[in-house]
């Protein structure tokens, strides 16, 4: 009998703990819709309670406050994208390839409208809350960077790529990919970039970074 009851309380932490993740996940997504259409000042946790299908009480049983839950959300967000798309076979040796498939996938997602308006979003709201940006900042782009350059830094050992500043070649890869298209996005200044546009700014990317850091560039 003992075992028996021991085995029931096993199998039902992982049930709850799941249960739990599921509706954290239910009142960050209904935080997402409320923040999107009302920015961070104009959203109220009743209005985050509503969207998400819960009460008041279980939503601050998740978070304690409006600042916890944006943050909570916007980490998120980033920490996805990043893991996402940095995902670098070290071991392939056409490097070109690796970096086009990279600059494709991270323009891509840098020009879906919710992303667009997930940055809008935190920089409307870090001037009053600063963490809020530093938290985005490091779960994103700094992430996303500190993966590049770790793959630069072995495609270097393997004398594919040649950088004395591995952080700068991996901020200057993404910038050339992206070069102004997310200013322009940012203040809904144009459209976003078709495939076509995106496979040209890539290449073009790829054939400049090369310029710069290809093994030839070693001097």
């Amino acid at each position: 009998m003992a075992n028996t009851a021991t085995q029931e309380r096993g199998r039902a932490a992982p049930q709850a703990a799941s249960g739990e993740s599921d509706k954290r996940r239910q009142i960050l997504e209904g935080a997402r819709q409320v923040f999107m259409a009302s920015g961070f000042d104009g959203a109220s946790m009743g209005e985050i309670a509503k969207a998400a299908g819960v009460s008041k009480g279980t939503l601050y049983v998740y978070f304690d406050s409006k600042e916890a839950l944006f943050e909570a959300l916007t980490i998120e967000a980033k920490e996805g994208l990043a893991e996402n798309l940095f995902r670098l076979d070290e071991h392939d040796p056409d490097v070109r390839a690796v970096l086009t498939r990279l600059g494709i996938s991270y323009l891509a997602m840098m020009a879906r409208p919710e992303h667009v308006s997930i940055i809008r979003m935190v920089i409307g709201a870090c001037e009053k809350f600063p963490r809020f940006g530093q938290a985005f900042y490091e779960a994103g782009p700094a992430c996303g960077v500190g993966r590049l350059k770790a793959y630069i830094e072995g495609q270097i050992s393997a004398g594919r790529l040649a950088a004395d500043d591995t952080d700068l070649a991996a901020k200057h890869f993404l910038q050339l990919c992206q070069a102004g298209m997310l200013t322009r996005l940012l203040f809904n200044a144009g459209a976003a970039p078709d495939e076509a546009e995106i496979s040209h700014r890539v290449a073009e990317a790829v054939r400049v970074f090369y310029a710069g850091y290809g093994p030839s560039a070693a001097g």
